[in-house]
């Protein structure tokens, strides 16, 4: 049996005539007669009753109709899923965010706009180091990232968006002699203690600060490290020394501490969505076309340049 065998019997049994079925199906009538006589022939009873103006239902011919539309109506629902899926417009897409770009007002901005185009789609994030993140890209379980660059962890199997700059700040302890500057000067760092996040967590990040330090004409004092990148502030306020954090770090309201601008704008950051070069998921391919639509940039323009650099 055939789904279009089902097909051709629901049309012969709402339309009580071969002639007209034929002519909804598109096919010849006699074609269509025999193929009925195929199917009753398989099932072993007849499903209609010929009369002299049409067909009627045999009682087996009442109940396989029943059956017969629930099939092809689930055969309908399994199809349009699956044209669904490969079209993007649901399914599941996993996204994962380094641990210091979640803070940035563009990222909640981007979950937000994707998932009023594709209501659909369930997005599953993923909140980890930029190395993890990588490994989940790798082994399929993440399908793009939002990261900081530079991102050297995988060559050219990896494609970089870039959705924001972002400035640097210094952080202070909020009874620290430079507090009260609205600016400073990365040179002023070379005798305090500079506190910073494990490489690991970020090694790009972590490479920019400390090569904007040697510009800058000294080698940073590391003193010690955080946990994460946001806790950093917890450290200065707490004593440990200073350090140098994205902008919007500053959403951690932590007592104790003060926010400057790095004078002369020396060290500025990149969020960047990342994703296989050889992404095969429709969901993905939307999302990157979404984020490079002139639409997008339009609503993303007023996040673009990330939160307020002075405080």
């Amino acid at each position: 049996m055939e789904l279009r065998h089902l097909r051709y019997f629901v049309a012969v049994a709402e339309e009580r005539h071969f002639t007209r079925a034929a002519e909804r199906l598109g096919i010849a009538q006699p074609p269509l007669s025999q193929q009925i006589k195929k199917l009753e022939q398989e099932l072993g009873t007849p499903l209609f009753r010929r009369l002299t103006r049409g067909v009627e239902l045999t009682e087996a011919g009442v109940l396989f109709l029943e059956d017969a539309r629930g099939i092809m109506s689930q055969v309908e629902r399994a199809r349009a899923r699956a044209m669904s899926v490969a079209r993007g417009e649901s399914g599941r897409i996993s996204i994962g965010f380094a641990s210091s770009a979640v803070f940035h007002p563009l990222v909640a901005t981007l979950i937000r706009y994707y998932r009023d185009q594709y209501p659909r789609v369930t997005i599953s994030p993923i909140e980890g180091s930029t190395p993890s993140l990588v490994e989940g890209m790798d082994s399929g379980n993440i399908d793009a990232a939002v990261v900081r660059l530079p991102f050297n962890e995988c060559g050219d199997n990896y494609c970089m968006d870039v959705l924001a700059e972002e400035e640097m700040l210094i952080v202070l302890p909020a009874h620290h002699p430079l507090a009260g500057k609205d600016e400073i000067a990365l040179e002023a760092l070379e005798r305090e203690t500079l506190i910073m996040f494990p490489r690991s967590l970020g090694p790009g990040l972590y490479d920019s600060i400390i090569a904007a330090c040697r510009k800058a004409g000294f080698s940073p004092s590391l003193g010690q490290e955080s946990p994460q990148v946001p806790s950093t502030v917890n450290m200065v306020a707490a004593g440990f020394g200073v350090s140098v954090v994205p902008a919007s770090i500053r959403s951690v309201h932590a007592e104790g501490v003060t926010y400057h601008r790095i004078k002369g704008g020396q060290l500025k950051v990149q969020i960047a969505l990342a994703h296989r070069a050889n992404e095969r998921s429709q969901a993905v391919h939307n999302l990157v076309k979404m984020i490079r639509s002139d639409k997008w940039q339009t609503y993303s323009h007023d996040y673009r340049k990330g939160l307020p650099t002075s405080q």
